[in-house]
């Protein structure tokens, strides 16, 4: 089976999770989190700054086009921009 890592999943990569997690432990950033995980606000935005995306309505666009290319990178599902404002 062939196996690739994209250039984004490459750039995620450069970013410890386990130290990203244990600094959202120590600031309890996610304390009042229903569904949309710090991770997930993370890629979201890391995603958008790449992309040179200009709007919200254009973040969700394209994370709801690639979503089913970008499931490795962590993220639950596609956040809707009330979600994500």
């Amino acid at each position: 089976m062939n196996r690739f890592n994209s250039i984004f999943g490459q750039i995620l990569q450069l970013f410890s999770k386990r130290e990203f997690f244990e600094t959202v432990y120590e600031t309890q950033a996610e304390r009042c989190a229903k569904e949309f995980s710090c991770w997930d606000q993370f890629v979201a935005m890391l995603f958008c700054q790449l992309g040179q995306a200009h709007s919200l309505r254009e973040i969700c666009g394209r994370l709801a086009c690639y979503f089913g290319k970008a499931k490795h990178l962590g993220l639950q599902k596609a956040p809707k921009r009330s979600t994500l404002s």
